[in-house]
């Protein structure tokens, strides 16, 4: 047969393999490669311990492992109890932690501890960005590839950040702090995951909360778009799916995804440091719809919404937490499948691309950071 394979094993002979059509020929031989799996295990390309386990083959398909999800936000806030009353209150999302300085927050269906972190400080801003990814080997993976980069790595232990085991924090060339974790508290969903039965159930969720599901994306600002967006792609491995050029060609905005969605971080032109805004997923434009009634009931500024964008193709409102940090919630969009090719928008065309159904950008949209 050409090739040199590990063992032959007669399938007529073996029957405790169940997945063999009847009638198979006498004779039939069952061939396993070399560092194959278990006969009847499935393997698991994104899991770096069985890739481990099974040698070099293993290895091969690299592309699911690494960064897994935008994981958290840590921002900083001037007034805690203030906060926390609008992202429980208003955002609907329930406390998991609370300490001294800080309170931790989680949508109702995220299993991890949680997806934002309020922390006080004298100024309104932005700690760190966490992504989650696939397993502890991803850490070191990662570290290296920063490393090289030039930028030191720092290794927080098991122990010193709530709701974690290690992880690593580096800053980016956009001047952000990220931190990359593998080991995160599972606290479980909180909410139903199954449809409500109208003829037993009230409405699933009280209206006057807009209770997303989860966090989504987030955007931040950078000096140098084009330098931030290369490094999050050949360091970090992120897929770029759509950008927006200027007249010469320069990167104004990038939007990258490491999930099969259309972005789990959006870089647009600002300066170093700057929180654009952080994302809540709604699951159809009726939420969208409903969220914006809540915001209304509650007072709550709205930046542009309820509207829809050319980019991504997701349905939004932006709006401010009390404290001035930018929402959004977005629904929508596409599955960017492996050959999706990368979207080009130009300047000349940034209104439509931004705000598709205005076809223009407002001031204060384009300025005002975190």
């Amino acid at each position: 047969m050409g090739a040199n394979y590990g063992h032959m094993v007669d399938v007529n002979d073996v029957t405790e393999h169940a997945d063999l059509a009847e009638g198979t020929p006498a004779g039939t031989r069952r061939e396993f490669a070399p560092d194959a799996p278990p006969d009847g295990a499935r393997f698991d390309p994104s899991d770096t311990r069985q890739a481990h386990a099974y040698g070099e083959r293993g290895k091969m398909p690299r592309r699911p492992q690494g960064i897994l999800r935008l994981g958290h936000v840590d921002t900083t806030v001037t007034d805690l109890d203030l906060a926390s009353a609008y992202y429980t209150g208003v955002m609907g999302m329930e406390i998991t932690a609370r300490t001294e300085d800080s309170v931790y927050l989680k949508c109702w269906d995220e299993e991890d501890h949680h997806s934002l972190r309020l922390r006080y400080a004298p100024r309104q801003g932005m700690d760190l960005m966490s992504f989650k990814v696939h397993h502890e080997d991803d850490l070191a993976d990662l570290e290296n590839k920063v490393t090289r980069y030039g930028f030191p790595v720092e290794r927080i232990s098991k122990g010193e950040t709530l709701g974690q085991g290690e992880s690593v924090r580096f800053a980016t060339p956009s001047g952000h702090l990220m931190e990359l974790v593998a080991d995160v508290e599972k606290v479980g969903a909180s909410g139903r995951r199954r449809t409500p039965d109208p003829a037993t159930d009230d409405q699933p969720f009280p209206r006057d909360k807009i209770c997303p599901p989860r966090l989504d994306h987030m955007l931040i600002n950078a000096e140098e778009v084009g330098e931030s967006t290369q490094f999050f792609m050949d360091v970090l491995g992120f897929r770029m799916t759509e950008q927006l050029l200027d007249g010469n060609g320069h990167q104004l905005g990038s939007w990258l995804e490491r999930s099969n969605s259309p972005h789990d971080l959006a870089i647009v032109h600002g300066p170093n440091g700057g929180l654009h805004h952080f994302a809540f997923w709604l699951d159809d434009w009726d939420d969208v719809r409903d969220a914006a009634d809540v915001l209304a009931y509650n007072g709550i500024q709205l930046d542009v919404g309820p509207t829809r964008h050319g980019i991504t193709r997701g349905s939004t409102i932006y709006f401010f937490d009390p404290l001035g940090t930018r929402n959004e919630v977005f629904t929508g969009g596409y599955r960017p499948d492996p050959d999706f090719p990368t979207l080009t928008w130009t300047e000349d065309n940034i209104g439509r691309a931004i705000f598709y159904y205005e076809g223009q950008v407002n001031e204060r949209f384009m300025r005002v950071h975190t």
